[in-house]
């Protein structure tokens, strides 16, 4: 009699235990990254009242008989199916879309979680902002000019220094390309008109920069030239209106060409129309492959030595491949449209935003038009997730059936994609949460009868005596 009522009390605790788990899951409906319990039972003991027999020459095997003793809990599984997606439009707001965990720090104490409601604090630390526990990933180190990531070191603190300088950068090289019109006029060599010049003369122009981040005008003029119809002379100038002269000159070889020396040269094309060769104003001529020229200037307001020279500025120019067509000067019966196309110099900038793609990678943006990598978000994969111990806002940690986390970067080693903008929402179903409460309510209920039912036998009892 006892055995039923005690089998009933285990019923009501556990049983409870999961209207407990129950409405976790139904009050985290919409928490941020929240991953579902779910309660599973088993039976418990049992009271052998007779053991199994085997069979006999007379008589067949008895089968044992044995009273359950009650239920207890097997399990409470954390379920880490994808949650929905929930569109922020908040660029640090990140989500996972497959398997793992970001990474934050508290100290020396690691967390892992799908919450990826994230921002910049006042010094520029990327972090929970709720928490204020930091994100964990890479920082971009300077190589060399570049900035590169090594996702084989340990993870660090990820710092986004918003509104840091971007240094000035010089231009070091000009790229010319597109066509010049080989129906226009040649250009006699002496006293030529200035219809003449008109008709016969290409000009072009590019922004280029100083190491200081100075901007200046570079102009390249081409001209028809005379008697031979795959030849165009060109005259190079920098800052051609400025009152004080930048004594710009132009050469081939390894040496900067020197203030005061030529700034001509000429630039010959095939039958064929495709860039042949090009020519110094000393007669130097290029070599197969690449036409590339050496340009240098004087920066203006500037001195260097005890002579008082301006500091020279150097780039290349580079008109193209002998033989090329594309991104290469040509000579065709169309429109002129041969310009240079891009350099490399900038002026000075500032960070004003930064970006995160799908592999974690965070790029600034400064105010001079440049992008720069800052670092990269790290994630976090466990051989056994469900291992993982929850410990509040949304986190987790490692515990000893987890295993170690394997951290690197998105989209290896089984890590899903970063995505931008958005958030995971709960996991929970409620359909399946309140036809969960509804089992559970009404298993709670069948165990409370079993009690009661109980009682009334024992009531039964002690009116025997009556």
């Amino acid at each position: 009699m006892m055995r039923s009522l005690y089998s009933g009390v285990s019923g009501l605790q556990n049983h409870q235990t999961r209207m407990d788990v129950v409405g976790n899951n139904i009050a985290n409906i919409n928490t941020t990254g929240f991953k579902k319990g779910r309660v599973q039972f088993q039976d418990m003991l049992y009271q052998q009242l007779q053991g199994a027999a085997k069979p006999t020459d007379t008589l067949g095997g008895v089968n044992p008989k044995e009273v359950g003793l009650g239920m207890a809990i097997a399990s409470i599984d954390t379920i880490h199916n994808q949650g929905s997606f929930q569109s922020t439009g908040v660029g640090t707001d990140l989500a996972i879309e497959g398997t793992g965990f970001f990474v934050l720090k508290e100290g020396e104490n690691s967390y892992y979680t799908r919450a990826g409601v994230f921002n910049v604090d006042v010094d520029g630390t990327f972090v929970n902002p709720s928490s204020g526990m930091k994100v964990q990933g890479w920082m971009a180190r300077d190589v060399g000019g570049q900035q590169i990531l090594d996702v084989s070191r340990d993870t660090e603190n990820i710092i986004i220094p918003v509104g840091s300088k971007d240094p000035a950068r010089a231009t070091t090289i000009v790229n010319f390309a597109c066509n010049l019109d080989k129906r226009l006029s040649e250009i006699p060599a002496e006293n030529p008109t200035e219809l003449q010049i008109r008709q016969g003369t290409w000009n072009t122009a590019i922004k280029v920069y100083d190491s200081f981040g100075q901007e200046h005008t570079l102009q390249v003029d081409f001209t028809k030239a005379l008697g031979t119809p795959n030849s165009w002379n060109a005259v190079v100038s920098v800052d051609p209106e400025a009152e004080a002269p930048t004594n710009a000159s132009i050469g081939l070889g390894a040496e900067a060409p020197p203030a005061g020396g030529a700034n001509n040269f000429t630039v010959t094309f095939s039958n064929n129309g495709t860039l042949l060769a090009a020519a110094d104003g000393a007669g130097n001529a290029s070599a197969e492959g690449n036409v590339v020229m050496n340009v240098a200037y004087d920066v203006p307001n500037t001195t260097v030595g005890e002579d008082g020279a301006a500091i020279r500025q150097e780039f290349t120019l580079n008109l193209g491949t002998v033989g090329g067509f594309i991104n290469s000067i040509t000579q065709f019966a169309e429109s002129s449209t041969s310009k240079a196309v891009a350099q490399d110099g900038y002026i000075m900038g500032y960070l004003e935003n930064f970006k995160i793609d799908q592999s974690g990678v965070i790029t600034g943006v400064y105010t001079n038009g440049t992008n720069r990598t800052i670092g990269q978000v790290a994630l976090a994969s466990f051989p056994n997730q469900g291992g993982l111990e929850k410990s509040g806002d949304t986190n987790f940690v490692v515990s000893n059936n987890s295993g170690a986390a394997n951290i690197g970067p998105s989209g290896t080693a089984d890590k899903g994609k970063i995505v931008t903008g958005m958030l995971e929402m709960s996991n929970v179903d409620m359909a399946e949460a309140f036809t969960d409460m509804i089992v559970t309510q009404r298993g709670f209920q069948a165990n409370s009868r079993t009690i009661q039912t109980a009682d009334q036998l024992l009531q039964e009892l002690l009116t025997l005596k009556r």
